[in-house]
């Protein structure tokens, strides 16, 4: 993406643009940059409510679904810890209804208490069924909490206590909206059957008279380095046990985050990877194993978690982990290996680019972590890590002194 391929509006709202004669229709993407990161300890869940409530009605518009649905629309939208995302479909001549749509709820919510309480339920709801009541649903907020002690991703971005939500106040509501749901907070793609110049004329018809307002944002503490590991070993009502290792890696847009990325994959990308083959192909000590990475504006973390087998001890199926981490630290990975998880990844990435809806949310990712083109060189970035400089970063962050564990033990 070029630099004639973005605007900014008078109000400092940042309009990016991607035209596809394939198709005969439009994806708009609506980035907000804020989610639970932009939370106080004592105010949480308020994103995630705020993707609900952002369908009960705006200003002019009582209800968001039915105009979009006559433009033979479609729409959703999720909440991570740094930002908030929403995205339409619709037909290329029905973009203005799109538009329309995003910047009557951009201007200001109709913040009637019906749908503050409709929403708050529905939030309410999915925080008992997804947390609260099924095996297992407590591991985010546990290792979430073992993971950070200071910044605010030691909750998960459904919130940190069920009450946060039940009690949340209408002028809670519109001072989280006024502070974070504004033109100078956003980022608009439009991607699809549209020329460059005719979204610029549409996006300053319907965003650019909204005005700026205020982002204030307090000081986010940053979380210290950790140097010593921490443990915590709970019991619950579960059929097996389950261990959770976590390590802080490097920020999205720090140098260091695409060997970060790879360490994931290098260990457990597929049946043929490290973790699988030798811990539950070959040794039978594992019924199933993964490895993660939570990519985050702060420092995130890589998790691994995996169930160990009927009979296996958690002393010894953590132990066996540590003998795979060791072993790879010892010695080290080869170039067929890296080339495979380098291939890996190219092959997502660009099936993601050939997808309008998945093009238009990652065009306004990247211009929310610095600048839009970036995704242009994300495939490079990962083509340039050299087994040498993986290996470096390896061994600075998987150590015994950083890592988080949980052991989650089913009752007797």
């Amino acid at each position: 993406m070029s630099s004639n391929d973005k605007i900014t509006l008078s109000n400092g709202l940042r309009v990016l643009h991607h035209q596809d004669t394939s198709t005969q229709m439009v994806t708009l993407n609506v980035l907000y940059q804020v989610g639970s990161r932009n939370e106080d300890a004592e105010h949480t869940g308020f994103a995630h409510l705020f993707e609900h409530l952002m369908f009960g009605g705006s200003v002019n518009i009582p209800d968001y679904d039915t105009p979009l649905q006559l433009a033979c629309g479609d729409n959703n939208a999720f909440t991570t810890s740094d930002y908030t995302n929403y995205y339409l479909t619709v037909p290329a001549q029905n973009i203005e209804t799109g538009l329309w749509l995003e910047s009557d709820r951009m201007t200001e919510l109709a913040f009637t208490p019906q749908s503050l309480e409709v929403q708050r339920k529905v939030v309410m709801e999915e925080f008992k069924q997804h947390y609260i009541t099924p095996p297992y649903g407590d591991i985010q907020h546990l290792m979430s909490a073992l993971a950070y002690k200071v910044h605010p991703y030691r909750w998960p971005t459904i919130g940190l206590k069920l009450e946060h939500i039940a009690n949340v106040r209408m002028e809670e509501v519109k001072d989280f909206f006024f502070r974070f749901y504004a033109p100078n907070n956003a980022i608009v793609s439009v991607v699809g059957n549209i020329t460059k110049e005719e979204t610029w004329r549409l996006a300053e018809k319907w965003f650019g008279k909204i005005p700026a307002r205020d982002i204030s944002q307090p000081l986010i503490p940053q979380e210290p380095m950790q140097t010593e590991q921490r443990r915590l070993t709970v019991e619950r009502d579960v059929p097996a046990d389950v261990l959770y290792m976590s390590f802080p890696i490097a920020s999205l847009t720090h140098e260091d985050f695409h060997c970060c990325d790879m360490i994931s994959d290098i260990l457990a990308a597929g049946r043929s990877c490290r973790l699988n083959r030798h811990l539950v192909e070959e040794r039978h000590l594992f019924t199933s194993i993964d490895a993660y990475i939570q990519p985050r504006i702060d420092p995130g973390q890589l998790l691994i978690c995996g169930m160990p087998a009927e009979g296996v001890s958690m002393e010894a199926a953590e132990a066996a982990v540590w003998e795979e981490l060791e072993h790879l630290a010892a010695e080290g990975i080869n170039a067929e290996e890296l080339e495979k998880v380098k291939n890996k990844f190219e092959t997502n990435f660009m099936r993601e680019r050939a997808n309008r809806q998945k093009l238009a949310a990652q065009l306004a990712f990247y211009e929310m972590l610095g600048d839009a083109a970036w995704a242009d060189q994300e495939v490079e970035k990962y083509r340039s890590v050299t087994e040498e400089r993986f290996m470096q970063v390896y061994k600075e962050t998987v150590l015994p002194e950083k890592a988080s564990i949980l052991w989650y033990m089913k009752n007797g």
